[in-house]
């Protein structure tokens, strides 16, 4: 899934990464082995983390490894309505995915939103944080499924970084790569003709020509999840598509566009 000619670092890393996202969602994998049989040359665009923006955590300390392995800051983003910021990197190797990071701006909760969260901090330790796999590290903290549903009330976001600890949430498929199903469109109708259910949040795709940047991505299937109460069944992670468009120089557009990521930011949301 990850080519290039990047370090053996960073290719373990994002390899790792990408073996702890198909667990948590085997449809990922069985859409890649779709678009593969279809002789696609898939290859991902970029990959997004979510955390809490506190000073033990943060896109600051989710970047840091990222930053080690050569990857650099290129633009931010601000998502009122959900209050999330978010940064994107890139590295000098183009073929290498681009790093979405977001975190929710845990001081514009309630207070017990932020009791919940605070809880869950303490219980992370600094080794963890610190280290090679904390960007797949997942869920190192006990949770209840009553604080999970509390904080599903105020952010979806939220209870689901709660849930499912800190991995990546999608990986994403460079439609630009694509032969044959070389549109959003054409990968929807694709998609869907195999039963796959696609987020339709102010409409399945997200994004213009003309803003440079098209996006569609699958909902999130439920997962078994451990709760202190036992099994519940949670969204996991989801699979996007990006098809990107040149700019004025004739370079490929290579940002986010904020109102399309807001509305891809609900495929964990719950159905």
């Amino acid at each position: 899934m990850i080519r290039g000619g990047c370090t053996m670092e960073i290719n373990n890393l994002l390899e790792a990464m990408w073996s702890d996202y198909c667990q948590l969602n085997p449809a990922a994998k069985k859409i890649y082995d779709l678009f593969t049989h279809q002789g696609e040359k898939v290859l991902n665009d970029h990959i997004a983390l979510r955390t809490f923006r506190h000073p033990r955590l943060g896109i600051a300390s989710m970047s840091k490894i990222f930053e080690n392995h050569g990857y650099r800051e290129k633009q931010d983003y601000h998502f009122e309505a959900k209050k999330l910021y978010a940064k994107h990197y890139e590295h000098s190797d183009s073929t290498l995915p681009k790093i979405f990071i977001s975190e929710l701006l845990l001081d514009q909760f309630s207070t017990d939103t932020q009791k919940i969260i605070n809880s869950i901090i303490a219980q992370i330790s600094d080794e963890t944080i610190k280290s090679e796999s904390f960007s797949y590290s997942g869920r190192t903290w006990k949770l209840s499924y009553q604080a999970y549903e509390q904080l599903a009330k105020e952010s979806e976001y939220a209870s689901w970084v709660a849930a499912i600890g800190f991995r990546p949430n999608h990986f994403t498929i460079n439609i630009n790569a694509m032969k044959t199903l070389d549109s959003v469109e054409k990968v929807n109708h694709f998609l869907e003709s195999q039963n796959i259910i696609l987020n339709s949040s102010g409409g399945k795709i997200k994004g213009t020509p003309a803003e440079l940047l098209e996006q569609s991505s699958t909902m999130a299937a439920l997962i078994d999840v451990s709760f202190d109460e036992g099994i519940k069944k949670v969204p996991g992670c989801y699979y996007e598509f990006a098809k990107r468009y040149k700019d004025q120089s004739g370079k490929l557009y290579q940002g986010f566009i904020a109102s399309s990521a807001d509305k891809i930011f609900e495929s964990t949301n719950r159905i």
